[in-house]
């Protein structure tokens, strides 16, 4: 057999193959459609769409207060981390210990220089104590897992379970992250709004 005849063989069998792993490669990739990775990003998706639908209304921090969130540990930031800013606390979602997507324990704000707040996310939290007293598996909601807080802590709290939505301003570090990098505590001046 000659070169060119052996090279065009060669060729047409190459090709032949790449097509075939083409096709395979492509229904492999219609099949992961219902796989855990593509699971896993559509559970992240609706949280974070619950999370806006139900907390829209507290763009404005007053609808927040007149619903029990009040200001608690400042505005929180880190040395090199970014920052997580205003926590606004719902005592009562928190000593009752559900986690309700619709339903964030804390509503989290950030300070700009005009003296506005900007809601940023919300933020899940219950004491471990808690929630190990009627659970065997570390608290998760609609697939995220939560972050654990030791004591003693910044905020003189028993542990806890914590999990962060950056939900109204993206996070480049994340969605879930417990510090966002893109937000500060600059304009916060220490009064309560």
């Amino acid at each position: 057999m000659k070169t060119d005849q052996l090279t065009k063989r060669c060729g047409y069998a190459l090709a032949g193959a790449l097509v075939i792993l083409g096709c395979w490669h492509t229904r492999a990739l219609a099949h992961d459609d219902h796989g855990p990775a593509q699971q896993d990003l559509k559970n992240k998706a609706s949280l974070v769409r619950i999370i806006r639908e139900s907390t829209e209304r507290f763009h404005d921090v007053r609808v927040a207060q007149a619903e029990g969130y009040a200001l608690n540990f400042g505005c929180v930031s880190g040395s090199d981390a970014g920052a997580m800013g205003l926590h606004f606390v719902n005592g009562a979602l928190l000593n009752q210990g559900v986690l309700d997507p619709t339903r964030p324990t804390i509503i989290i704000y950030e300070p700009l220089p005009n003296g506005t707040l900007r809601l940023i996310g919300v933020d899940f939290v219950v004491f471990a104590d808690q929630w190990n007293a009627s659970h065997h598996d570390p608290p998760q909601l609609m697939g995220q897992l939560f972050h654990l807080f030791e004591s003693p802590n910044r905020f003189g709290l028993p542990t806890f379970f914590t999990l962060h939505v950056w939900a109204w301003k993206d996070n480049p570090t994340g969605m879930f992250v417990n510090w966002h990098t893109g937000v500060s505590c600059e304009a916060f001046n220490g009064q309560n709004p």
